[in-house]
Parts: structure tokens; sequence; C-alpha cells
């Protein structure tokens, strides 16, 4: 099969379906669908987007986008520092606080965004700052792997960046006060990111054994977050025992998820992956390709290992044409990226998720 790796990347459908509350959650095959309103979460994605798509254009209307999202984030953040989730066209939240997956996946994204602080204006990153600080009292408590992995990859990403952990201020500027001496305390975060990778670890080698290297019964969503989380917690701890769960754990997922015939293809979220069971061959879905490819990008690096680099190019080429139907799930009219692969064909609703995976995805094989 002879797939075009390189597709020409549209950004104006991200702009399409983001208005000024933010980006919204589904729509009607490329219309926004109004009634089921907003997700932190999918801000939360669409910011990382955005840093990836200024870091390359430095445009005012990228600009822009990323100052909605982050204002929808800082909307969400309650005053205990937990993030709602849902919110409807009315710009009313309907919740009183997210999932734990929504707060690890908000620690992501603005930990990533501060990464970017060499090309993003000081009062985002000062905001993203203030955010990361408030959620902090709640994350050693999140009880989801993968909401544990997602603050883990954030607050990585805050830990490596020079200056991340001040405030920046339009003149030279040493903390003196105690508030501002106790604002992000880096100890502290080396010594959560610690906490977390560690029950990660633990629970992956109390469940591991018989050919099922995997941190539970079964492989569902986001797997490829637990894997890449250890990855990057050994950056930051140097634990050698991080780094051999992550490699085996990712290894395993790798050998669930790339076919015999040479493409990604991802467990379908209809039934999952049980212990000693077969995959669901449907629904693939666009986020999996995208964290899988991030995660084998990490991989790369820190096991100097081109093969991972190999599998990442394979998880990009999923959604332009390498994959099970042998169809690219990107529209060339709009730029927009179907819903995923059912066993109809191809969702033909072009959400948020779905969009921003595959610029996240694309951005980053072409862009780093």
């Amino acid at each position: 099969m002879v797939v075009q790796t390189i597709v020409p990347f549209k950004s104006d459908y991200l702009y399409r379906i983001t208005d000024d509350t933010g980006i919204f959650q589904h729509t009607k095959f490329g219309v926004p669908d109004r009634s089921k309103g907003y997700t932190t979460d999918d801000n939360a994605r669409a910011l990382i987007a955005a840093v990836l798509l200024y870091s390359s254009k430095k445009d005012s209307v990228t600009l822009d986008l990323i100052h909605t999202y982050i204002s929808f984030i800082h909307h969400a953040q309650n005053a205990d520092g937990n993030f709602r989730n849902f919110m409807d066209y009315n710009r009313s939240f309907i919740e009183d606080s997210g999932s734990e997956d929504c707060q690890g996946r908000t620690l992501w994204a603005l930990g990533f965004a501060l990464s970017h602080a060499s090309s993003l204006p000081d009062n985002i990153l000062n905001t993203c700052r203030y955010l990361i600080n408030q959620a902090l009292p709640h994350i050693e408590a999140l009880g989801s792997p993968r909401a544990g992995a997602y603050a883990i990859i954030g607050l990585s990403y805050l830990i490596e960046t020079p200056n991340a952990l001040t405030y920046s201020f339009p003149y030279p500027h040493t903390p003196s006060t105690k508030e501002e001496k106790a604002f992000l305390p880096r100890i502290f975060i080396i010594n959560l990111i610690d906490t977390i990778a560690t029950r990660l670890h633990n629970q992956y080698s109390n469940n591991k054994g018989n050919g099922w290297n995997w941190f539970e019964d079964s492989l569902t969503y986001g797997n490829s977050m637990l894997p890449w989380a250890l990855l990057k917690a050994f950056r930051i701890s140097d634990r050698v025992s991080f780094r051999e769960t992550a490699k085996e754990s990712l290894d395993f997922l790798a050998s669930k998820t790339f076919s015999k015939e040479g493409y990604y293809k991802p467990i379908g979220s209809h039934g999952w992956l049980l212990r000693d069971g077969k995959s669901a061959p449907y629904d693939e879905q666009p986020i999996e390709a995208c964290e899988m490819l991030l995660a084998c990008k990490e991989a790369a690096n820190v096991l100097q290992d081109a093969a991972y680099l190999k599998q990442a190019d394979l998880c990009y080429e999923w959604y332009v044409g390498h994959n099970s139907l042998g169809i690219p799930l990107i529209d060339p009219h709009t730029g927009a990226c179907y819903d995923g692969i059912h066993s109809a064909g191809l969702n033909l609703n072009q959400g948020s998720e779905s969009i921003i995976s595959f610029s996240i995805a694309h951005l980053v094989i072409h862009h780093e």
C-alpha cells in the first residue's frame, strides 16, 4: 500500500468550530452541535494544538485561540483548584467537578504550554502557572491511572523547562514573600511525580504475568499515556525501574496495535481488549493514534531507539490512509478529521477531539 504521508494541513477547521467561549465538543458531520456544548477536556487538548500551531505560525489569530482556550480553563477551575468539565451552550457548567481524567488532562495541557515559554507571551504563561498551582493540592489523590499519567506528563514539562516555575515579571525580580516562595514548589512537584509514577509501576508489577505485560486486565482508552508517563518520570528521577516498566508495557501495547500488515490499528472502543481475549475491531479512535505517536516519540528519545520513530510515523499514517480501511480520515475540502473507523466505514462526524488529535500529530511529526 502506497500512502501519501504528507497532506496539506488546514487549520481553518479548528477556528471554525471554536467560538468566543471555546471549542465545541461535537459536530453533526462538520457543523458544530450546540446542544452538546463544550468540555474542559477538549479545550485543554485544543490548547496543546494551538500552542504547537502558534510556535509554527506566530500569527495573531492562533494567539487568539490560545487566549480563548486558556480563558475557558480558567473559568472551569473551582475555588478549591479542581476543574469542572461539561458546559452547556448557555455557558453554565452542569457539574460541580469534572472527572479525574479531566484534572489530569488539564495539567498536561498547562504544563505543555509552559514548555513553549520562549514563544508565548508572559500573560499566558503566568496564567498557566497560576492554574497549575491552584490544582496541585488535589493531584496526589487522583486514583485513576490515566489521570495520574496525564498529570505526570504535564508536571514533567514544568520541571524540565527552565524558569517554568516562576512568574514572569517585566523587570528583574527575586521571590520575597512567603506566598511567592511557596508558589509551584519544585521539590514538592518532583516528589509528586515520583509518588504517582511509583504507584503506576507497582500497579504494573502486581498485574503483569503470563505474557500480559500491562497495568490492568484490559486495554481500553488512553493506553499509551501510561508508559509515556513513566518515561517522563524516568527523565526526572532516573529510576531504572520506571524506564524498564515503560519499555516493557509500551512494547506490549505495540504488539497489540500494529498489525502484521504494517499499519497501526488502535484497539476498538466497542468492546476494547480484555485479558486473554481478542481486540475489538471497531471503533478506531483518532485520539489513540495521536497519543501513541507521542509516546513513541518519547520512547525514541529516552530509549535511544529509532524503531519507535518508525512506529510514530505509522501512527500518523493512520490518519492519511494507511489503516484497516485504506481510506484517509482527513476531509480534503475542510481539513477536518473524521471521528474514526467503525464497522460500516468512516464515522462522518468531525468532532473537536478528532481534529485536535490530527493537528497535534501533524504538527509534532512535521515541525518538531
